[in-house]
């Protein structure tokens, strides 16, 4: 009996290897990203990328167990959920109030070390935050949300 499971279980293990979710992988050049309309200080661009595009872009480098199931299929819906919090290649789309939101989420979730995850960080080392990186986020994020807060004042009056 117990042999039975084991060999069931392993044809099911195959046999979901060939069910495989599509890439976050765009070909095209994205308009919409924050680095295009909007002012990225190079520093904080490259904490963005190192810590917070594989999850909130539609670009992701895959680790190397993205192609065992079912890993793929939780880093797809993991990908999938991020992007709907925040897509930093969608930025650009975005209304006035949401941009100001995301600005002050972003701001909130680093100063409380929510972001990134801690379940991200395990695997990709590089993705742990220093001081100086958190506290350059924190302020840039800050910063833009006031902006575009004053901004959208003007645009009232």
């Amino acid at each position: 009996m117990i042999k039975k499971i084991f060999i069931a279980l392993g044809i099911v293990l195959i046999v979901i290897q060939f069910i495989r979710p599509a890439h976050n992988k765009s070909t095209s050049s994205q308009p919409n990203d924050i680095g295009v309309v909007m002012n990225v200080p190079d520093d904080v661009s490259i904490t963005l990328r190192k810590a917070c595009y594989d999850c909130h872009s539609n670009n992701t480098n895959y680790p190397w167990y993205a192609g065992i199931q079912p890993m793929a299929w939780w880093l797809n819906d993991h990908i999938e959920e991020g992007k709907s919090e925040l897509n930093f290649s969608e930025f650009g789309s975005y209304k006035l109030k949401r941009k100001i939101k995301k600005f002050n989420e972003i701001a909130g979730e680093v100063t409380d070390g929510e972001m990134p995850l801690n379940s991200y960080t395990w695997i990709h080392k590089d993705a742990i935050l220093t001081k100086e990186e958190s506290n350059k986020l924190i302020n840039w994020a800050n910063l833009m949300a006031s902006k575009l807060e004053r901004d959208s004042l003007l645009v009232t009056k």
